[in-house]
């Protein structure tokens, strides 16, 4: 991809793209049976899109990601934390 694209993204969002890239990779190979390993990857993409998680958002973000035991990618676990985030 063009790497003025990232630049834009970078702008917009404030979230480098590099770091996007890492988590990427990382979630390829993730446990989401491990709830140490979900919980690992809920505060990396609240500390990367500058978003606080309450404890209870958190549990239930993790609870959610566990009995369903799929392969999540960084949009699902967004969407997921915005819902969540919403309803409380």
């Amino acid at each position: 991809m063009d790497s003025g694209f990232f630049k834009n993204m970078e702008k917009k969002t404030g979230v480098n793209m590099k770091d996007i890239f890492e988590l990427a990779s990382s979630l390829q190979t993730a446990n989401f049976k491990d709830e140490q390993t979900v919980r690992g990857v809920i505060k990396r993409v609240a500390q990367m899109a500058n978003k606080p998680v309450s404890k209870e958002v958190e549990d239930k973000l993790v609870q959610s990601i566990v009995n369903d035991g799929k392969t999540l990618d960084i949009n699902s676990i967004t969407k997921m934390m915005n819902k969540t985030i919403k309803e409380n």
